[in-house]
């Protein structure tokens, strides 16, 4: 069995806005990351996946539950020394491309950052040597070194934000919507890249995004949140094939498909939480598994005729 990178235990991330109005971003949901997966997480916006990859990698301090890396509590890090060290090992691609590189940079700097906060460059040549082979890896090269942002398209400054992410040689990677800011045919060629580095380097990613075809193509196992809870998670086949939570039946019906025909005659699903559940307000809802490896956030009595109907 694979190892475990990563566990979510309870995470709660809440916002005071005024009091006393809370938002509950992400509300209580827990999972495990296996080394050399990729795991996406989907869901509309604002159901609080992008504030889980925060949380995970400390942007935000949890409100409550546990991020164990390598077994190791990472909300529970105090000393700066054991920040800079988790900080190492755990990278980010953000979202925009367009805001997530100071303009006042040049590219080399902008790589060379991480490396010169960790002291992985034993003097210029090799840092420099390093920016180099990080730019080749990324599918630019050496001559974009000394450019600015600016200079560059959309799909260039991702591929810059992915060599900073691998410039301190990184076991996990989280992708925050890494190619919603790009054109289609940019967005493959970013996904394909994300695949050959984490094929050459063993790379584990929890990729965040809410294009549901692009998800599939990438990920090993799928997560689907809905208004901060987490609510089936399944491997990618098997939820695109076998939907069980009515969440996430609304959200692949509305998936496009590449025939006029059957676009026209489909009939795409809605979701109304009010309607499409049996609860009687003191069931306790939790993920349960419906087959291995198979789970859906639902009451006993949800379970029961999720096993009698799905099970394998």
């Amino acid at each position: 069995m694979a190892e475990k990178l990563l566990e979510i235990k309870n995470l709660k991330q809440h916002f005071h806005v005024g009091r006393p109005n809370m938002v509950k971003a992400v509300d209580g949901i827990s999972f495990d990351i296996y080394k050399g997966e990729t795991l996406g997480l989907v869901g509309e916006s604002g159901c609080g996946k992008s504030t889980t990859g925060r949380s995970i990698i400390r942007l935000y301090d949890a409100t409550d539950g546990q991020v164990l890396f390598n077994g190791e509590d990472v909300h529970g890090k105090k000393s700066k020394a054991e920040l800079k060290k988790f900080n190492r090992k755990m990278q980010m691609i953000f979202q925009d491309p367009y805001a997530s590189l100071n303009p006042r940079m040049t590219v080399a700097d902008i790589i060379a950052e991480g490396i010169d906060i960790h002291g992985l460059a034993a003097n210029k040549t090799a840092r420099i040597q390093r920016v180099y082979e990080l730019l080749e890896t990324v599918g630019l090269n050496k001559e974009h070194a000394n450019r600015y942002p600016h200079e560059f398209s959309g799909g260039q400054r991702q591929r810059i934000g992915i060599a900073r992410a691998l410039a301190v040689d990184p076991d996990f990677i989280i992708a925050d919507e890494p190619i919603s800011a790009l054109d289609v045919s940019i967005q493959a060629q970013v996904v394909n890249l994300m695949k050959k580095l984490q094929r050459e380097k063993g790379l584990t990613y929890l990729f965040i995004a809410h294009d549901l075809s692009m998800v599939k193509y990438i990920s090993d196992r799928i997560g689907v949140m809905y208004f901060g809870k987490l609510v089936e998670l399944a491997p990618a086949d098997v939820l695109y094939n076998q939907p069980i939570h009515p969440y996430t039946q609304s959200l692949l019906s509305a998936i496009p498909l590449p025939d006029p025909d059957t676009e026209r005659s489909r009939k795409r699903k809605s979701y109304d939480p009010k309607t499409a559940h049996q609860y009687d307000g003191n069931e306790k809802l939790e993920m349960r598994e419906i087959n291995k490896g198979h789970f859906v956030y639902c009451s006993e009595k949800e379970f029961i005729q999720y096993k009698a109907k799905y099970s394998r």
